[in-house]
């Protein structure tokens, strides 16, 4: 059986738990998506994934279900009894086994947990297998819009890898969790992003490219064990975005979008480039917004 195929199998397994999160969900449901027996459903998913079918649907659904007790004031017994748990009290052991703490304390108090966000398996094996970028000498040049924006002072949690100057290396040093950890944080001004800080942000042995998530100044929430809550202050930021793009082509659109900034001339908007200032971000790549990254620049005196 090839690899692809298998990674496929997993990924439509994937799929089919999404949804029917809301539903009680059997191994045999799942074999039958996938085309194999069940207990080769179980293994190959667990083989790929690092966790069983049952451990993977507990996880996401209490991942899910914090997230309704973080934004909302729902009762927890019917937050149990959405995400398929029997009573409130198995619900709340298996809340408080997956993040710490009770879901009535977590209510309370919604400070940073780690989410269980599992990135679609397909997707990770296509983009380790892709190689090269490859770029197209006939490739139409598209459009990358410009526009200034203005942050306020802020805080940003920020978790710090070692050496890594781009995303890749810095998921080689950290793991694929800290999104989740960053997506979970109640106070969050913006989305997460990914950032490369300025020198003097850079505390000695730590990585130039991080991963935070920005927040107003008077936050006072718990911070994570391995993150750090530093200050920012007020910045202007050039914003480039480029054209929607198909999510399987996200490498070549942000190389697009990264071509597009090194042959451009802040001036003509009246700035200069200010890298020491605030740290350059980008947010995550979705197609169908186009990738997103901003610069920091000064006001040309």
């Amino acid at each position: 059986m090839k690899q692809v195929e298998i990674v496929m199998a997993v990924q439509t397994m994937q799929e089919y738990i999404d949804a029917h999160i809301y539903e009680e969900i059997t191994l045999k449901q799942l074999s039958n998506v996938a085309g194999y027996s069940s207990w080769h459903a179980s293994r190959i998913f667990k083989d790929i994934i690092g966790r069983s079918p049952f451990d993977y649907i507990r996880a996401l659904r209490l991942s899910k279900a914090a997230l309704v007790l973080r934004d909302d004031e729902y009762k927890i017994i019917d937050v149990a009894l959405d995400y398929v748990f029997d009573t409130h009290e198995g619900f709340t052991r298996a809340f408080s086994k997956e993040f710490g703490l009770s879901p009535k304390k977590y209510s309370q108090n919604t400070p940073p947990i780690q989410l269980f966000m599992p990135e679609r398996v397909f997707d990770t094996y296509r983009e380790f297998h892709k190689g090269e970028m490859n770029m197209s000498e006939n490739k139409v040049t598209k459009t990358v819009f410009v526009q200034i924006i203005e942050r306020p002072a802020r805080k940003v949690l920020l978790k710090r890898g070692i050496k890594a100057i781009g995303y890749f290396a810095y998921c080689e040093e950290v793991g694929s969790d800290v999104w989740s950890m960053l997506t979970s944080v109640k106070e969050a001004i913006y989305e997460p992003i990914g950032m490369w800080l300025p020198k003097h942000l850079i505390t000695k042995g730590t990585s130039l490219y991080v991963q935070g998530v920005e927040l107003p100044t008077d936050y006072n929430n718990a911070v994570p064990e391995g993150y750090d809550l530093i200050d920012l202050p007020p910045c202007k930021l050039m914003i480039f975005q480029g054209e929607a793009y198909n999510d399987d082509d996200f490498m070549d659109e942000i190389g697009e979008v990264w071509d597009h900034i090194e042959k451009f001339d802040p001036t003509i908007y009246g700035y200069n480039w200010a890298p020491e200032v605030a740290p350059r971000f980008q947010l995550a790549p979705m197609g169908y917004r186009g990738y997103i990254e901003a610069r920091p620049v000064v006001s040309v005196n």
